[in-house]
């Protein structure tokens, strides 16, 4: 389940795209498919790599597509190894609150991005963040935990301060936020908690499945209790 709308930042033929923070490669893995480009995933954990390198594996491209490329590599947000304007497009989905000085990540994508480029970010919302925080130290308070809670008019002040126009918002994943307070709540650990344990099938399901009726519920939740905050920018040319 995508958290960055790959058809909002536009992506054409052609292009270059990195996927900063790529983790298990949820989004680079559709990214490969969804057009004719070079998709990089660079993310600090070697070991989500793996797993993201294993899902290529597993579904591999028998099209033989030259033009079709993927790239994984271990890397540091905040010293990216690519030359200034390398790509067209960026997504950088749930990377932002885990580092500390996240700005200087805002600049480098900002240095990496060709002018005119578009790119998604998103972040744990303030509200469901909040009530985290406040329900569970151990949501948190864990190396390389969430360190910063965002408001939408800070965030998207920073990434205008750093030359990027703001496009626009959504919000994504509103039958996720129960489901953390309800770990939260319990226990962050706990998974043997039945309410857990039939709280993440339900959600396997829905990813698994994607039936009408979680379709609808998302439509009346993700605006109200969206975990994700999803913003789009573009940048400015100078």
């Amino acid at each position: 389940m995508l958290t960055i709308d790959l058809n909002k930042i536009k992506i054409k033929d052609g292009h270059t795209i990195l996927d900063l923070g790529c983790g298990k490669g949820r989004h680079i893995h559709k990214l490969y498919y969804y057009k004719k480009c070079h998709v990089i995933g660079l993310d600090l954990s070697y070991g989500d790599l793996q797993t993201t390198y294993e899902g290529f594996e597993k579904y591999p491209d028998t099209s033989n597509d030259p033009e079709r490329q993927f790239n994984l590599m271990v890397g540091n947000a905040l010293n990216l190894p690519f030359p200034d304007e390398t790509f067209d497009r960026v997504i950088c989905s749930e990377v932002l609150e885990h580092i500390p000085d996240y700005e200087n990540v805002i600049k480098e994508i900002f240095r990496v991005t060709k002018k005119d480029a578009q790119i998604g970010i998103s972040v744990p919302r303030w509200l469901p963040e909040k009530i985290c925080w406040y329900l569970s130290d151990d949501y948190h308070n864990e190396p390389g935990g969430h360190v910063h809670i965002f408001n939408f008019k800070d965030l998207r002040a920073d990434f205008k301060n750093n030359g990027f126009s703001y496009l626009f918002k959504s919000y994504k994943h509103g039958l996720h936020s129960p489901y953390w307070w309800l770990k939260c709540f319990v226990g962050v650990k706990n998974d043997k908690n039945i309410l857990v344990k039939v709280y993440q099938k339900f959600l396997e399901w829905d990813i698994l499945q994607r039936p009408l009726l979680t379709r609808f519920l998302e439509k009346i939740f993700d605006p109200l209790l969206g975990k994700s905050l999803v913003l789009y920018f573009k940048k400015n040319n100078k």
